[in-house]
């Protein structure tokens, strides 16, 4: 079974999984996700993340990760729930809440993936907004009003301030997701560090110190990532160019592109091409 289904409620997803599968990479998105059987396991550079039911992680930035489930089987599935959070939302609430309401935010970015038991409160909201999927009638009036409850939850919970920068203007989070969405939309150019620190509005030596901090990765290291993934997907419609790819994500030498390719996806282009076309991928290790 495709492991990630989108819902009729905007921003949610479920996943389920009958078998343990090999780790694949992907883009996580700024979700909160939640196991409620089985365990998933996500590597973002150097650091492991696992979480299992009754927990639930939070990316607060688009991060390069690549994972999968551990726990699961035909008799017991891995199953997950996954909601977008939009900085949007976050700062409305944050407008609307007493003073003395939420905790201040420390200034200094946290890193980009967090895991934590999830309280029963999250739960029981996650519950009734999954339950809102077999009552269309209710959906439009409830869905706003459920999605608000969640976010609360979260905003006041142990990862609360990682949540809380997302809507705030002039965060450290919100100054690395800037330059992360600069990366992305520009990754196939080459740049300078103090061109994307001026672009993110911080100093050069304050944006290597929370770009590692929140990416686990050098801003570098996040453009590669974001190349081997573009190029992969673009060799599962064109597999027999493989020089092309690499020049259209931004590669100027083959063998470099070959080498790089190798390191990440464990196999060259020209190999992982051919088990693409046999119908072994590209996966997206997407959250839950």
């Amino acid at each position: 079974m495709r492991p990630d289904l989108t819902t009729a409620i905007d921003g949610v997803r479920i996943c389920r999984a009958d078998h343990t599968v090999p780790p694949e990479s992907g883009m996580s998105g700024t979700v909160l996700a939640v196991v409620a059987q089985g365990a998933k396991r996500l590597a973002l550079g150097d650091r492991i993340y696992e979480y299992g039911a009754g927990q639930y992680l939070v990316t607060s930035v688009d991060l390069p990760v690549t994972g999968h489930f551990v726990d699961a089987a035909p008799g017991r599935p891995a199953l997950g729930f996954g909601i977008t959070l939009e900085p949007a939302a976050i700062a409305e609430l944050l407008l609307q809440a007493g003073p003395g309401d939420l905790a201040r935010s420390p200034g200094t970015a946290r890193p980009g993936i967090a895991v934590s038991d999830a309280p029963g409160e999250l739960l029981d909201a996650i519950v009734r907004l999954l339950r809102l999927l077999d009552r269309p009638r209710d959906r439009k009036a409830l869905v706003p009003l459920v999605k608000r409850e969640i976010l609360w939850w979260l905003m006041t919970g142990e990862q609360g301030d990682v949540v809380r920068q997302l809507g705030l203007a002039d965060s450290s989070l919100t100054h690395i997701r800037r330059a992360v969405r600069w990366i992305r939309e520009n990754y196939t150019r080459p740049f300078r560090v103090e061109e994307v620190a001026q672009l993110s509005g911080m100093s050069v030596s304050a944006f290597h110190r929370n770009f590692q901090a929140v990416t686990a990765m050098t801003p570098i290291q996040y453009q590669k990532h974001i190349r081997l993934q573009a190029a992969r997907l673009l060799l599962a419609n064109h597999p027999n160019d493989i020089t092309g790819v690499g020049h259209r994500v931004g590669y100027d030498s083959p063998a470099q592109f070959s080498r790089e390719y190798r390191r990440q996806f464990g196999a060259p282009p020209s190999l992982d091409a051919a088990r693409m076309r046999g119908g072994a991928g590209p996966v997206a290790a997407a959250l839950p």
